[in-house]
């Protein structure tokens, strides 16, 4: 199956893969941006670990599958501090400047959806980008508009070797590149919507609830994706992956665009039915219902769990809901009075004691 014709073939929406992992979300990300009828070619660059597999699949729906040779920050303690080991590898990004076969690109990470057409994005010049939610004089790197050129390049390469990344990842360095984004010309800098980061909750909620059905690119950030959540046909909604939480409903129904996507286009073929054991799960359909969410999480899962907790992340929706921590509440004071019950009645009592003395 051949990829489709785009009418501006010299303007070109990239994503980047390092691993066969997030090939699942390249290619729902490819699907989505034909369902907007974008009118751009569609390229993705990949590393020698993605296996030549995944490689004929995204050629299906990619207009060029280029291999670029991997580049890792390797700055373990920057990367400790976001406490992502594994985004040492997103500095194999800045090869996209390579692509001089192209006279301009968005470049759209693997875990975004675009659900709105953005072909006007190329309208913008480069560095183009959206305020990251946790730091907003940063850029979030996650969506971006750039041209392609060698000498920026070498630039960038140069630059890493001498200053590497602030947060040892791609969006350090790049923020670290340009600067001054954050005082440029109003053009540079996107509205949120085309970068929506879905996080846990917002501190702005009637913003989103506002302004939701605007979104243009979601952003699925943080270590948990849409693929290692499930979906159940029986119950058509998405079932969190334990230890996860999302309390929004505009978070949970882009969820559900993302795995509608997943189930009508990509073919049957490469449909993994297979239990997810999060975070390195491949998506999993399940036609069963809803799961209880009292019942006892495995080990592993219950660490996952308990650090979700500890980092403020609560699932209100699900296992952390207010009937369940009610339910729990109820079971230890159940517990309490009925032990206590049982200590009165075994007790000797004041009078016995007498009586035994007598």
């Amino acid at each position: 199956m051949a990829p489709r014709t785009p009418a501006v073939a010299d303007q070109a929406f990239v994503t980047l893969l390092t691993n066969d992992s997030y090939a699942t979300g390249a290619l729902v990300l490819a699907h989505s941006l034909h369902r907007v009828h974008t009118t751009r070619s569609l390229a993705v660059l990949v590393t020698s670990d993605v296996s030549q597999e995944r490689r004929e699949q995204l050629s299906a729906v990619f207009n060029l599958v280029q291999e670029v040779p991997r580049l890792d920050s390797e700055d373990a303690e920057n990367l400790r501090l976001l406490n992502r080991p594994e985004l040492g590898v997103t500095f194999t990004k800045i090869n996209a400047w390579t692509l001089i076969q192209f006279n301009k690109c968005v470049f759209l990470d693997a875990d975004t959806l675009v659900v709105r057409n953005v072909d006007d994005l190329f309208d913008r010049p480069e560095l183009s980008a959206a305020p990251d939610v946790g730091w907003p004089d940063c850029f979030n790197s996650g969506v971006f508009v750039f041209k392609p050129d060698r000498s920026t390049y070498r630039a960038l390469l140069e630059h890493a070797k001498k200053l590497g990344s602030f947060d040892g990842g791609d969006q350090g360095l790049l923020n670290s590149f340009w600067s001054n984004w954050a005082c440029s010309d109003p053009s540079h800098r996107l509205p949120f919507v085309y970068n929506l980061t879905v996080s846990t909750s917002y501190s702005y909620a009637p913003a989103l609830k506002r302004f939701g059905s605007d979104v243009r690119i979601i952003h699925f950030i943080g270590s948990i994706k849409p693929w290692h959540h499930s979906y159940s046909t029986a119950a058509d909604q998405v079932i969190l992956c334990p230890g996860t939480a999302t309390t929004q409903e505009p978070v949970r129904k882009f969820l559900n665009i993302w795995w509608n996507i997943y189930i009508t286009e990509i073919p049957s073929p490469y449909l993994v039915l297979t239990p997810p054991t999060p975070p390195l799960s491949p998506p999993y359909v399940s036609s069963g219902p809803y799961p209880d969410p009292s019942e006892p999480l495995p080990e592993a899962e219950s660490e996952a769990w308990r650090a979700s907790w500890e980092q403020g992340q609560i699932d209100y929706m699900g296992r952390d809901s207010f009937d369940r921590i009610q339910q729990h509440i109820d079971s230890l004071i159940n517990s309490t009075e009925t032990t206590a019950s049982t200590e009165t009645t075994d007790a000797p009592s004041i009078t016995d004691e007498a009586e035994t003395s007598a």
